[in-house]
């Protein structure tokens, strides 16, 4: 081969991911799904410029190699600790209850049982790249449907990590199927456990030289070396390139140097991420799409239905209120990257009869296309069921506040703002009893369907706060400010709870001093920042661990960062 004919195929595929790139933006799609259509149109069916090969395995598979490495990076330690309960019961049992239902169906096309549930439990994943992008547009990454999506996410992406184990295997004698899965388990536990190991003892270390080298282009150079090095050994002990890929970036991922690395591979994610759905496009045999069309359409109908009714019913079964179980299964609900991953895999191709890959990949694709409408509607029908809430206050306690059955309540936030979200976000995190109220409608319901606990009333109906066990409550935090009312609440409050401490986020240094007067603790609060810093001083009051606070900081500030940065918001191909 020549070097213009290996780079040929590449000329094309970039060619090609521009033009989608740019239409997909202007349609308002996902990439993924521009992707996959230019796919369609420069391959065998469409221009016939291209056609699958060596070249263009090699770049799909560097693309989910580092699609891997990026999911690694937010495998955070820290932040799975405070997710842990979202991780151990309502993300496993979403994907179990979508998996079962999903391989059921798929033994209905006269496969395997094992090739059924590698197809089954790869519709059950949704789109890391999808929902984090939805929730970074309509600013939720730090709300409790936020760190819940985020966190089934990751359950997911870890799932799929041994999902792309099995999936391969499949190629193996089938009576030393079970042999193989449990020697490729006991290798990746080992594998964990060494790139725990190396990212402390080694990977730290290392990155602390380079920083001190100075030289602008060695984070790339050594991230891409470790990246690909890790890929490498473990494809080389017969597991796959993504699992090392995934192993790299969790022992970058408790290092300072985390986002640094994240910048610097982000280009290549894309682009190579970008070649990966192209090729998927290739795959395609485009005459069957015409005939199969209704059949696609109820596919991808299917799916989408299946899965927002499990992750309703499990999200109920978990404790969710019925709006904020509402958004999140709306949320989850198109079918995932890994879904076109799985079914790319030659042994999947071999074991299923007719165009059923075909058919499978572009459901797949049309429920990613309609997944930020979906959301939306979700969204809509979860402002509706908070509404209810709101205007049938004798529920409110019962349905909208079950963090006040966990023990006696140590915190009343008063007034669902960017600031008394914040609180919430801290006192949840380091799992402190609290209650949160607010009289304001449109806050009230907004706060619901986003999934916080709150109740529709005000502090000043103390029969409310008895109903909510918060009479006994340290501290009472006020996230708007108004003087007349702070006033008249301080007066009511110091008299029947004279150990109360009242804190108030205010807008300038006058109403500082004017709520000061009153025996308040006021902070001027202009920004998230300053959000942050009131949480702090609440958490300081309530004797929390100075250790604990400063944890709780480091994540929350790197999520205000990652949540500013352009670069995230331009990006819409990799989970955030």
């Amino acid at each position: 081969m020549t070097p213009v004919e290996a780079l040929q195929p590449a000329i094309v595929i970039l060619g090609a991911g521009t033009v989608a790139a740019l239409t997909s933006r202007a349609l308002r799609l996902s990439p993924m799904v521009g992707y996959i259509v230019a796919g369609l149109i420069i391959g065998p069916y469409g221009l016939d410029a291209l056609r699958e090969g060596d070249t263009t395995h090699v770049l799909a598979e560097l693309g989910v190699v580092f699609l891997l490495f990026d999911i690694g990076l937010h495998f955070s330690v820290t932040e799975m600790r405070n997710s842990r309960r979202d991780l151990l019961i309502l993300a496993p049992l979403q994907i179990i209850g979508c998996g079962i239902a999903f391989s059921l169906l798929a033994l209905l096309l006269n496969l395997s049982w094992p090739v059924a549930i590698a197809i089954g439990m790869s519709l059950a994943l949704s789109s890391t790249a999808v929902v984090t992008r939805i929730l970074s547009e309509r600013g939720l990454n730090a709300s409790p449907l936020g760190s819940s999506s985020v966190a089934v996410l990751i359950f997911q992406d870890i799932v799929a990590i041994f999902l792309l184990i099995f999936a391969n295997s499949l190629t193996q004698d089938p009576e030393q199927l079970t042999q193989t899965m449990l020697m490729a388990a006991a290798q990746s536990i080992f594998a964990f456990i060494a790139a725990a190991l190396i990212g402390r003892y080694v990977v730290r270390p290392l990155f602390n030289i380079l920083a001190s080298a100075e030289i602008e282009e060695i984070f790339t150079m050594t991230a891409v070396l470790i990246v690909v090095a890790a890929a490498v050994t473990t494809g080389s002990i017969g597991l796959s390139l993504t699992l090392g890929a995934f192993l790299a970036g969790m022992a970058i991922a408790d290092t300072p140097y985390r986002h640094t690395i994240q910048t610097e591979v982000a280009p290549f994610r894309g682009l190579l991420l970008s070649f990966f759905f192209v090729n998927v496009g290739l795959m395609i045999d485009v005459p069957s799409l015409a005939v199969n069309l209704p059949i696609i359409v109820g596919l991808a109908v299917g799916i989408i239905l299946i899965k927002t009714l499990i992750t309703f019913g499990v999200a109920r079964i978990y404790g969710r209120t019925a709006p904020g179980a509402t958004q999140l299964s709306f949320l989850m609900a198109q079918a995932s990257e890994f879904t076109l991953v799985v079914l790319s895999i030659a042994a999947i191709r071999i074991s299923t009869p007719g165009n059923w890959i075909s058919i499978l990949v572009a459901a797949t694709a049309l429920s990613l296309a309609l997944a930020p409408f979906w959301a939306g509607l979700g969204m809509r029908i979860s402002h509706s069921l908070a509404q209810r809430l709101a205007t049938s206050r004798s529920k409110d306690a019962e349905e909208a506040a079950p963090s006040a059955k966990h023990g006696p309540v140590s915190v009343i936030v008063y007034g669902m703002t960017e600031t008394g979200r914040t609180v919430m976000d801290a006192l949840a995190a380091l799992h402190v009893p609290h209650v949160a109220l607010d009289a304001n409608t449109d806050r009230f319901i907004n706060a619901v369907s986003d999934g916080y606990p709150v109740s529709f009333g005000d502090t000043k109906d103390f029969r409310l706060l008895e109903t909510l066990s918060a009479t006994a409550a340290r501290v009472l935090v006020l996230g708007e400010p108004r003087y007349a009312v702070s006033s008249q609440l301080s007066e009511e409050v110091t008299a029947r709870f004279p150990t109360m401490h009242r804190f108030v986020a205010v807008n300038d240094p006058e109403e500082k001093l004017k709520h000061e007067t009153l025996g308040m603790t006021a902070r001027v609060v202009q920004s998230k920042m300053d959000a942050v810093a009131l949480s702090t001083d609440i958490l300081r009051h309530l004797s929390v661990p100075d250790e604990k606070i400063a944890k709780w900081m480091e994540t929350e500030i790197e999520r205000i960062e990652r949540d500013a940065a352009p670069a995230e918001d331009a990006q819409a191909s990799e989970p955030a």
